[in-house]
């Protein structure tokens, strides 16, 4: 800026415009669980998607289940807030966030003007295997979506921010290939369907085997395993019937690749 137009500058008193009480960050972490099934015949294991929540200490709302998360401070951005928050009360590393956004609904926070930015991940089960609770976190737990959405009172507008990271990572598994960080290097297309399935609840594509292998938008997503002859592998781990393996390739694609 020229000496002129310093000059020039209307004056400005920060003072003249309240700023809000507090600015947090909150944290959904999402999860999925997997249970070997004890059974005679072979199937597939038990997959259950969760979330992490936790036990509030103090007021306001103590004792309720709400999403990790705190206020952020002067001389760090919100994507640290939420990165040191989650580690402080969880014991959790943040480093595979994503913005949701941002919730300002006046009176959401009984403290006052509260404005809440919003964070989502979801992780492998490791990721979450040594959560503890500390600083304003009781206890940490996870929670399935009906715990989580239905028997739960949850803190704040958490329920609101839970169900809008719920419908993203649905998005996610729609759209991308999200799936290949749940299953192994090699897999079949009954074990594809379960992951994601357990994410979408609805999700009941009939046709999914001949679309995820044969149509053209999806070329490339997908490809059969072979042996070193050129031999198609199989597994016959979860079936009685011996099914085709397949692995994700690089391919990135632009449209949804299952429906």
């Amino acid at each position: 800026m020229t000496n002129g137009q310093e000059q020039n500058r209307p004056p400005y008193d920060a003072k003249k415009y309240r700023t809000p009480d507090g600015i947090p960050a909150d944290i959904v972490m999402f999860t999925l669980t997997k249970q070997e099934r004890r059974a005679a015949t072979k199937s597939l294991p038990i997959f259950d998607l969760k979330v992490m929540l936790i036990r509030r200490k103090s007021w306001p709302f103590a004792g309720a289940w709400a999403l990790p998360g705190g206020f952020s401070q002067e001389d760090e951005s919100l994507y640290e807030t939420a990165s040191r928050e989650l580690m402080e009360e969880t014991g959790v590393e943040g480093r595979h966030l994503e913005y949701l956004g941002v919730y300002s609904k006046p009176g959401r926070d009984p403290r006052g003007w509260i404005i809440s930015h919003a964070f989502f991940a979801f992780v492998e089960e490791w990721v979450l295997e040594k959560r503890k609770a500390a600083d304003d976190a009781q206890k940490v737990g996870l929670f399935t979506m009906k715990e989580a959405l239905e028997e739960l009172e949850l803190a704040f507008d958490h329920r609101e921010i839970l169900k809008d990271a719920y419908k993203r990572i649905q998005q996610q598994m729609l759209q991308t290939t999200i799936a290949k960080q749940f299953l192994p290097e090699h897999f079949t297309l009954s074990e594809l369907y379960q992951v994601i399935q357990t994410v979408v609840p609805d999700f009941a594509e009939l046709n999914f085997i001949r679309k995820i292998t044969s149509t053209r938008s999806r070329q490339g997503i997908l490809e059969e395993v072979r042996d070193e002859n050129g031999q198609p592998l199989l597994s016959n781990q979860y079936s009685q019937r011996p099914a085709q393996l397949y692995r994700f390739t690089d391919f990135t694609p632009q449209l949804s690749i299952y429906t």
